[in-house]
């Protein structure tokens, strides 16, 4: 059963119901009952408990035989056990083969995060290089997201600073533009980069289109391993030119050559057995696992990322490790050889569905000697090493928010604090923002900006604006909620503490607005800047207890500050944003049919809104790609005529 994306939305949309589960019994007695009805088919199982909640999604051979071992809680795991005793409905979706069954149940746990699976943790997208190829000079990016672009991808990399790095060094040594393409048309002169060296200017004719398309297919070898050739093929020019007496051309080629060299050189462990791979190591202490990630294309290593999967104390290595490779190539390319640290039991299917989803033969081994087995010790060692460090930031983070408890008064360490503030410029352009804290730093995917949209605020009113954020906040995850606090994938979706950047009255805005929506129980503390703004002089306020202040080298003041800065960064971030948005608007932007290219047109023309505002059809039926239709819609517009 071949799988598309409106079948897996489709399932993640039927799986996501809550609720509608009508029998009140859990455990081994209802699996049982459902037993008699199912086929022994590959598929894939999903378990809810009687409020239908996701419970586990799971891949089989044959859904029979693997449904009836859940039918009895003898011989299970505690994990296992707890379960099966909380399972009250379960649903099913029979597949063609076991591969794709594997396919499935990645997609769905990835997407709807089951809380007895292995989960893996990742909010972002890896990023490529685009060399595209739907332009006469076309241009080296940086890419995130969807390949929409005609072009070739070039990774993934690591991280956005492998990315820049490598186009830095390859703008060096093929002299390819990366501007846009609207700063590409719009040049009359060669930019700074051609003038350092690190564009050869095809915008102002300074090299020929088909002297640029040589460059560009050098520089698409190169990515694609071919680096010999290019390299030899660079060495004669220079020779050649060295020999002509052109010292001045020799040198420019002697710097290409060295830009490659450098490339090559530090890419830090370079395989000599293969060209294209990624190797996973995984290593588990203290009841984590960390999963650690190297990726090598066209002979280099184009870095590494660690990774921390949510899965319980009970699971093994090896089986953290099966369940986490699946989902990780849900949604990305998978090479041809992945190598592997632990021997993991679902290693034959796993290469089975990765080739079928690939259409190509995919290798996964774990190595025992030579130049691979180097590369997974290598692997494992950082693995190791990440893990470490994660340990002890989160055992000081601990140790923060134990303090944080007993500062504010709270009954145990908060799991999560979200810090409010707000930003204007004399009531113009305002912006609420709201950061996220937990035991692992801050949450930044879970960060939200809020335009103050009231028309009958007071332009500057902070209180009015922290009552607005707080009334939309809080309603919101009431409505979610249905009235009920419930927890979300990771962390409790309601807040243990709130912090306000403000004083006695900012807080008392924010108690009577929880106070109101009936959440008044949720703590929450005002943070007010000392005399003259000094850091380390905040006054805390809380309910019910006099303003204080903590010891200048309390490390929890220095963890709260730390809050408070966060969130006065994103608020003002954010009030930066609007109003850059707000100054470059134009009335044009609101005017039926007008895009960016007649826009363009149009000011050219005129010169301003203004002028556009002003001109009559003739005119307007002047400029180029504005039809009679169109003329009569703009001057419609700004006449306020009705046809």
């Amino acid at each position: 059963m071949p799988l598309n994306d409106k079948d897996s939305e489709r399932l993640t949309s039927a799986t996501a119901r809550k609720g509608t589960v009508s029998s009140r019994e859990t455990g081994p007695k209802v699996i049982a009952r459902i037993l008699k009805d199912l086929p022994s088919r590959p598929g894939v199982y999903r378990m809810f408990d009687r409020d239908g909640e996701l419970l586990y999604v799971g891949k089989a051979r044959n859904l029979k035989k693997r449904v009836q071992s859940y039918s009895r809680l003898a011989g299970h795991t505690n994990r296992i056990a707890r379960m099966i005793s909380a399972t009250a409905a379960m649903e099913f979706v029979t597949t063609g083969t076991e591969s794709e069954a594997l396919l499935l149940e990645a997609n769905l746990i990835k997407r709807l995060r089951p809380r007895f699976n292995v989960c893996m943790r990742d909010d972002k997208s890896f990023p490529y290089i685009l060399l595209a190829n739907d332009r006469d000079a076309p241009p080296i990016l940086k890419h995130r997201g969807a390949h929409k672009r005609e072009g070739d991808y070039f990774g993934p990399f690591a991280s956005a600073g492998a990315v820049n790095r490598t186009i830095n060094t390859l703008q060096r040594a093929f002299l390819l533009r990366s501007c846009s393409d609207s700063y590409y048309v719009s040049r009359s002169r060669p930019c700074l980069l051609y003038q350092i060296k690190r564009c050869s200017a095809p915008c102002t004719g300074e090299i020929s289109l088909e002297d640029y398309g040589v460059l560009v297919e050098n520089a698409r070898a190169f990515l694609n391993g071919k680096s010999g050739p290019v390299k030899t093929q660079l060495n004669q020019l220079m020779e050649k030119a060295s020999s002509e007496l052109e010292f001045e051309l020799a040198a420019t080629y002697r710097d290409r050559l060295g830009a490659l060299s450098h490339v090559q050189a530090h890419q830090g462990i370079n395989p000599r057995t293969f060209s294209e791979a990624d190797v996973f190591a995984a290593y588990s202490d203290g009841g984590q696992t960390c999963v650690q990630v190297f990726f090598f294309r066209t002979g280099q290593n184009w870095g590494n990322r660690a990774y921390f999967p949510r899965a319980d104390k009970s699971v093994s290595t090896d089986d953290v490790l099966d369940a986490f490779i699946a989902q990780f190539y849900d949604d990305k390319p998978v090479p041809k050889l992945v190598l592997l640290s632990h021997a993991i039991a679902g290693r034959a299917l796993l290469a089975d569905a990765l080739s079928t989803r690939s259409n190509r033969k995919i290798s996964v081994t774990v190595p025992k000697r030579g130049e691979k087995r180097e590369l997974v010790v290598h692997a494992l060692a950082n693995a190791r090493e990440a893990l470490g460090r994660r340990l002890a930031e989160s055992a000081s983070q601990r140790n923060l928010l134990e303090g944080v408890a007993r500062v504010f008064g709270l009954d145990e360490p908060p799991q999560r604090i979200e810090i409010y503030d707000n930003s204007h410029i004399q009531g113009s352009n305002p912006v609420g923002a709201m950061v996220v804290a937990t035991e692992e730093g801050f949450a930044k995917n879970q960060y939200r900006k809020f335009n103050i949209k009231s028309e009958e605020l007071t332009p500057g009113d902070d209180y009015a604006m922290m009552r607005e954020m707080l009334m939309r906040r809080f309603s919101r995850l009431l409505k979610e909620a249905d009235g009920e606090r419930g927890t979300g994938d990771e962390v409790p979706v309601w807040p243990d503490l709130v912090l306000i950047d403000g004083g006695a009255g900012q807080l008392s805005a924010a108690r009577a607005t929880l106070d109101e929506l009936g959440v008044g129980d949720i703590p929450t503390a005002g943070i007010a800047k000392g005399p003259d703004r000094n850091a380390g002089r905040e006054r805390f306020y809380t309910t019910g207890r006099q303003s204080f202040l903590l010891e200048p080298r309390d490390p929890v003041l220095y963890y709260v500050q730390r809050l408070r800065d966060e969130a006065h960064r994103f608020a003002i971030g954010s009030h930066r944003a609007r109003r850059k948005k707000a100054i470059s608007a134009s009335p044009l932007d609101d005017v039926p049919g007008i895009g960016p290219s007649r826009k363009r047109a149009l000011l050219s023309h005129f010169g301003s809104a203004k002028a556009v505002s002003r001109a009559g059809l003739a005119d307007l039926q002047s400029v180029e790609g504005i039809s009679a239709q169109m003329a009569q819609t703009i001057y419609d517009y700004f006449h306020e005529q009705t046809p």
